[in-house]
């Protein structure tokens, strides 16, 4: 599950007590902020392409994705002020990600 391999990444975890939009919590390691991630797999579009769905009124204050090498972290906050801003529903993470600036990626 890929809860369970994030993890590997966090310490001082947490997780939700009741249902709630964020999965894990904890401190990335080599960092001193405590956040409550968005951890969910992508939906599978084809062999090429997936996607994922997000809420703005998620409690979580950072959204990651899993590729094979890496983790892309980006910050709930400045993404939703971005959808907003920009009047967008759908959107492309490689467009978006030079477009954001709180954006982590963490090595496998």
């Amino acid at each position: 599950m890929i809860i369970k391999k994030f993890s590997k990444y966090l310490t001082n975890i947490e997780y939700p007590k009741e249902k709630t939009s964020w999965n894990i919590a904890g401190i990335l390691k080599g960092q001193n902020a405590h956040y409550k991630f968005d951890v969910k797999d992508l939906i599978k579009e084809s062999s090429k392409r997936g996607y994922r769905k997000g809420n703005l009124k998620s409690k979580a204050d950072k959204m990651v994705f899993e590729f094979k090498d890496r983790w892309i972290i980006l910050d709930m906050e400045e993404l939703n002020k971005y959808i907003k801003n920009k009047k967008i529903k759908d959107m492309e993470l490689n467009d978006l990600i030079p477009k954001l600036q709180w954006t982590m990626e963490v090595l496998k």
